[in-house]
């Protein structure tokens, strides 16, 4: 019948938001990657945004702001595929449970937090090369590891420390994710509900505007984590054998010692300028995967925008044009899309 809902079956439909999450992060990253090498210049000391970026391209040229992009490439297919699939999995349960009505903001966090670990523990040898090879050039040339890609570098690091080192800095890496995970999930779908509930924002405003109070949560919750993991991944051993920190939490006491609490807050404008960006390349290709495909999800329990991969939920018909047309042509889909 012409009102009958279509349903997808087999395997797609169950592993779509890993491959969209996966791939979107990917796509991301080769936008916001430059901005990601400044970052980690900056929490390793080499002085404000310009001075990075004058040294670099004085020094490495313009190549060296993609260094470690394999390694940052596959980050976001681990990472990113496991954590915004298993968020969706997550959420889509908890609305089961919830009955069908929108999460609250403390089930939105708990399902960031969880995801944003599992995403961490598949992400963390990728993200343990990223970060070596974006801070070799700061390394005396004797000390440099002149990983040649991402693959070389895990090999290298299981030839040389062994299996258990790809997850050296998993434990801030976990942590770091959880809070980004935290601040960026749930504030964005908070944001998104008050922009287009409460002040009656057009798609293309709110989706401006929530990706801008993300990125800042999201910045602000992990970027003390994110300079942990930083120098815990990069610290190289002393002609004794000795490492600079014992582990995280050494690390956290020392540098709290050292330059106080707003000392894991070094960078944090370049951090913002990062995820943002992040933000809305994901929101930009999922919403260009609904547009291409000209699929309205089943569910009318949202009708609102989400960041996350496969859940951009359109503004839905309203009740007598779903029975008459089962789902929204496809040529009207952008007008819904962006206003």
């Amino acid at each position: 019948m012409a009102n009958e809902k279509k349903t997808q079956t087999g395997v797609w439909p169950k592993i779509k938001p890993f491959v969209n999450g996966g791939t979107s992060g990917m796509l991301a990253t080769c936008v916001i990657q430059p901005i990601d090498m400044i970052k980690v210049r900056i929490q390793l000391g080499q002085g404000s945004a310009a001075t990075v970026t004058k040294t670099m391209l004085r020094n490495e040229g313009i190549g060296a702001f993609y260094k470690g992009l394999s390694a940052g490439l596959l980050r976001q297919a681990t990472y990113t595929t496991a954590r915004l699939g298993s968020f969706k999995m997550l959420t889509t349960k908890a609305i089961e449970a919830n009955n069908g009505k929108p999460l609250p903001l403390y089930q939105k966090a708990l399902c960031g937090l969880t995801a944003g670990a599992i995403g961490a523990c598949f992400g963390s040898p990728a993200d343990l090369a990223l970060i070596r090879m974006q801070a070799d050039a700061t390394l005396p040339a004797a000390q440099r590891r002149n990983y040649s890609n991402a693959f070389h570098a895990l090999y290298r690091i299981v030839g040389d420390e062994g299996v258990l080192a790809l997850w050296k800095g998993a434990g801030p890496t976990v942590v770091r994710a959880m809070a980004l995970n935290m601040g960026m999930l749930a504030s964005y779908d908070q944001s998104v509900e008050f922009f287009k509930d409460s002040l009656g924002l057009g798609e293309a405003a709110t989706v401006i505007g929530a990706s801008a109070v993300s990125g800042f949560f999201a910045s602000a919750c992990s970027l003390p984590f994110d300079y942990v993991k930083t120098q815990i991944q990069k610290m190289q051993p002393d002609a004794e054998g000795k490492y600079p920190y014992n582990g995280s939490l050494d690390c956290a006491m020392k540098t709290l010692k050292s330059g106080g609490p707003l000392k894991f807050y070094t960078g944090f404008p370049v951090y913002c300028v990062r995820i943002a960006p992040h933000v809305m390349v994901h929101m930009l290709y999922t919403c260009f995967q609904k547009l291409r495909f000209g699929i309205i999800p089943d569910d009318t329990k949202s009708g609102m925008f989400s960041l996350y991969a496969d859940d951009l939920d359109f503004p839905q018909p309203d009740s007598e044009s779903t029975e008459k047309y089962g789902v929204v042509d496809i040529s009207t889909m952008g007008d819904q899309c962006i206003k």
